[in-house]
């Protein structure tokens, strides 16, 4: 089993993509999918980032444990601006997916019903075709 969350899915479906050794199942948690959103979005995004890294930060933490209120900043490693640039702009390709599938892995994506990162629905509609979807009610990004 390959797993990954948030920016980590990005690096498991990639790692399952190149493996050359038997993959069973790919877990993807509350996978960066920004495919949904514009140009505009984007930019306001990296701007931000690039503007006041810490402030940016000290929001996505907000928003990524949303509804909850716990604190995991202590998990926290501010990462750069190419690695917000690679997310934001990565491209999920279906034909990647299906090749996934079509060598026998299992992949199951995990979102929450109230995600302030990312449109779970959004999320939910694009993997159906290629993965068992978990849609959990009341939880967030980091699905508590």
């Amino acid at each position: 089993t390959v797993a990954g969350c948030s920016y980590g899915a990005i690096k498991a479906f990639e790692y399952a993509l190149s493996a050359t050794h038997r993959i069973d199942t790919l877990q993807l948690f509350s996978p960066a999918f920004f495919m949904d959103k514009d140009a505009k979005f984007k930019k306001l995004q990296t701007l931000s980032f690039s503007k006041n890294p810490h402030a940016y930060c000290d929001n996505f933490l907000t928003n990524v444990t949303a509804p909850s209120t716990m604190n995991i900043s202590s998990y926290f490693e501010q990462g750069s601006l190419e690695a917000l640039s690679e997310l934001l702009h990565y491209t999920w390709e279906p034909s990647k997916l299906q090749a996934l599938v079509d060598k026998g892995i299992v992949i199951e994506v995990y979102v929450g019903e109230c995600d302030a990162i990312i449109n779970a629905l959004a999320v939910k509609e694009f993997f159906v075709p290629f993965a068992t979807v978990y849609y959990f009610k009341s939880v967030g990004h980091i699905l508590h």
